[in-house]
């Protein structure tokens, strides 16, 4: 994972630590038909002290918003649909520098807050609950649990970060590193994209425990298992082109070099073996090997690129924090400097200096 600059004076750390909170902090809520759980998600929010709750509900039609808005919190509906498009929206109207987001189905625990905030005062940017390190028995399905996992070991695989619970809805980050995304995603899968960005951007991720409890028998799932399922993994995929190119038109040169060799292979078995002749098949097969070997050589090339690129930019990030820390020291110097001079006073003319002295001063 991805680490902040170490602490200095001046530095984002430090200024986090003393600047981080619950005035600061925007408690986002994306919802649709959650009328049975949103009530009392948002009072155990206000109970710890969190005033500043944004709901944004998705057209709810059982009386969500009525409710939310019947707790004094901001409640918005959003133009599109999907919670990707609606968090998207939610997030540019937060004029504050963190947001804590989370379902409004009652099975986060408000309790967590605290320990999802903590490592954003310490200099993190974007944090990640994980719910399979306190899971309440009937909370997932054994078919969800699996596919969880098959999810999680596959992003851990393409593209390097063993962030454990990329499909959580527990999330604490800065609106700063939201910015810098590129989020596209409308439904579901922004929890996918959000983990793919925080790797593709270089932005310093945690993972910390958290409880994860069974949806009230009242309150309906929104989540299809195997049509959004479907489509994370589609996502999961196609969003390697941009962060780890050699994996997906690597995984592409292969299996078209794997294809041309199966032909390739029957049509000399049948050449062999009966004398026949299979001359487009062979043109097929020779296309698809040289199409493979094109494809592996254009994943390496953008890798190397997407390398340089990467390294260009934390060079720079670099190179800004430390122009803006020494501004910073400067000013500091300054103001000090300032502070000094005012302290000094004239001399008063001595009593035994000449006439010309006391006039002069």
């Amino acid at each position: 994972m991805n680490q902040e600059v170490v602490d200095d004076r001046g530095s984002p750390r430090a200024e986090r630590s003393a600047s981080l909170s619950k005035s600061s902090v925007c408690v986002l809520l994306p919802t649709l038909d959650e009328a049975a759980t949103i009530g009392d998600v948002i009072d155990s929010f206000r109970r710890r002290g969190y005033e500043n709750v944004l709901v944004v509900d998705g057209g709810s039609t059982d009386g969500t918003r009525e409710i939310a808005a019947d707790r004094g919190v901001r409640v918005m509906t959003q133009s599109g649909t999907g919670k990707g498009q609606a968090v998207r929206e939610a997030v540019e109207r937060i004029d504050v520098p963190y947001v804590l987001m989370l379902d409004g189905d009652g099975t986060y625990d408000p309790d967590d807050a605290e320990r999802m905030l903590e490592p954003l005062a310490e200099g993190s940017e974007h944090v990640i609950g994980d719910r399979f390190a306190d899971m309440e028995d009937g909370a997932m399905t054994r078919l969800n649990r699996f596919g969880n996992r098959v999810i999680n070991r596959a992003f851990e695989t393409i593209h390097g970060e063993p962030y454990v619970d990329i499909l959580s809805g527990y999330r604490a980050f800065t609106t700063d590193s939201f910015e810098q995304c590129g989020l596209t995603a409308d439904g579901f899968t922004i929890e996918t994209e959000l983990a793919v960005e925080c790797v593709k951007q270089g932005i310093d991720t945690t993972v910390v425990p958290v409880s994860y409890a069974e949806r009230p028998d009242e309150s309906e799932t929104n989540l299809h298992p195997i049509r959004d399922g479907g489509r994370i993994i589609v996502a999961l995929y196609s969003l390697a082109r941009t962060s780890n190119p050699l994996f997906y038109f690597g995984t592409l040169g292969v299996g078209s070099i794997i294809a041309g060799g199966l032909v390739a292979t029957y049509v000399l078995y049948q050449w062999v073996a009966y004398g026949i002749g299979h001359n487009i098949l062979a043109l097929v097969s020779a296309a698809a090997i040289l199409l493979g070997v094109q494809l592996l050589m254009f994943g390496v090339l953008s890798d190397m690129i997407v390398s340089l690129h990467r390294d260009q930019r934390r060079r720079l990030e670099r190179f800004g924090e430390s122009v803006r820390a020494r501004e910073r020291h400067h000013v500091d110097e300054e103001t000090l400097s300032l502070d000094d001079s005012s302290d000094v006073t004239p001399a008063a003319p001595s009593e035994y200096a000449s006439d010309d002295e006391r006039d002069r001063s």
